[in-house]
């Protein structure tokens, strides 16, 4: 398992993940804010021109006079599957000349049950994919249409033996809980029809209201309401207890996986390493500075052929910044908060987490349980203030 230690500001290593957006789907989801352009027909040639010409100028942008080695690529959306059986072969080759992978890397694509045909599952496989992410999100049909999703209760069954037959076997699925209780979603049951299909890994999120999405404004309005504190924290609890109970190990506040599955990619993201990042919306991550595109397609695009950066902002991640992340990042994950060298403000507080059962030491490291996961933004700001304390004694 990755360390995971935040990468200090000085690191200056070149990536070795790349993240890559697909703005396209079929239908928003009502509770989407994603940088998502619904569309019949994804213009995949159009987006295989704009992503490569952004590399190309990243690479110029920063010097990499040799093509990337990468470890980790992530295909994510949007719904890359509407890309077509050939758009990820394609995309390996457009990309060559500035970022290369061999088949010891991970490469992972999102997928959608309805556009995952079998065609484009030998597709993905043959051009080298290794892991697919695919979005149940429920098995409750009444939910499915609330979500605006278009797959069905049987879509994930299909898609999964699509994946299966073309020879996939690292296979995620993503399930949302804390829907609204009067479309009467059994979650237990959602918990269970995922396991019948056998993945290798499950990722949960809680439903949120984003002011963007038509969720938001729904809730906003009080034409809808969310599961409530107790609800949401029982069904976070049950996905524990039923996924770890079939042997995933709960290694990342939302994520599942069996011994040796878990996400490589994903952890570049909680350890702080550096990562690129492409297409509309996409934000990259080059210590100290993070960067972020343009969301519209549209503008994405038209900036490219102009041969200009797509790059809406940039920001330096201070050290005040970085501290809270270093505490976020490491509490997220079951490896947790090193306290070898931890300062007395640190050991006060980790000592009261473990007293009130928000976490447990194990190995010199605090990590917290799921209790102390329902309430990790608020221990991570706690973290890194005792850290600051103790600045003077633990140098991080």
């Amino acid at each position: 398992m990755p360390d995971p230690s935040y990468a200090p500001a000085s690191h200056t290593g070149r990536p070795r993940s790349l993240y890559i957006h697909v703005p396209f789907c079929t239908r928003r989801c009502s509770y989407c804010d994603f940088a998502v352009q619904a569309t019949r027909e994804a213009p995949t040639a159009e987006w295989l021109d704009a992503v490569a010409a952004e590399l190309r100028l990243l690479s110029d942008e920063n010097g990499w006079t040799e093509p990337l080695r990468l470890d980790t690529v992530y295909v994510g959306g949007g719904t890359p599957s509407l890309l077509g059986p050939d758009a990820m072969a394609a995309l390996r080759d457009r990309l060559a000349p500035w970022a290369t992978w061999d088949d010891a890397a991970e490469w992972t694509c999102e997928a959608n049950p309805e556009s995952f045909t079998p065609d484009v599952a030998r597709g993905w496989r043959l051009s080298g994919v290794n892991r697919i992410s695919l979005g149940a999100q429920t098995f409750h049909e009444p939910t499915l249409k609330w979500m605006g999703r278009l797959h069905g209760p049987d879509g994930p069954a299909r898609a999964f033996g699509a994946a299966r037959d073309a020879g996939f076997g690292n296979v995620s699925v993503d399930l949302i809980f804390g829907v609204p209780a009067r479309l009467g979603r059994d979650w237990g049951d959602d918990l269970m029809r995922a396991l019948l299909l056998e993945p290798e890994h499950v990722s949960l999120y809680g439903l949120t209201a984003e002011a963007a999405a038509p969720l938001g404004r729904w809730v906003g309005e009080g034409r809808e309401a969310l599961a409530d504190d107790d609800r949401y924290a029982d069904e976070y609890t049950l996905a524990h207890d039923t996924l770890t109970g079939a042997g995933f190990e709960h290694y990342e506040v939302s994520n599942f996986g069996l011994p040796g599955l878990r996400s490589r990619h994903n952890f570049v993201y909680w350890t702080g390493e550096p990562y690129a990042a492409l297409g509309p919306g996409a934000h990259g991550y080059h210590p100290p500075l993070r960067r972020w595109n343009v969301r519209s397609w549209d503008e994405y695009r038209a900036r490219l052929l102009a041969g200009q950066s797509p790059t809406e902002d940039v920001e330096t991640v201070d050290e005040e910044t970085a501290g809270l992340e270093r505490a976020w990042l490491r509490l997220r994950t079951d490896a947790g908060w090193p306290m070898e060298d931890a300062g007395p403000a640190v050991r006060s507080l980790a000592d009261q987490w473990i007293g009130g059962g928000l976490a447990e030491e194990r190995g010199g490291r605090v990590r917290l349980t799921v209790r102390g996961w329902l309430l990790l933004d608020d221990l991570a700001v706690r973290l890194a203030a005792a850290a600051e304390t103790d600045a003077p004694v633990l140098q991080l």
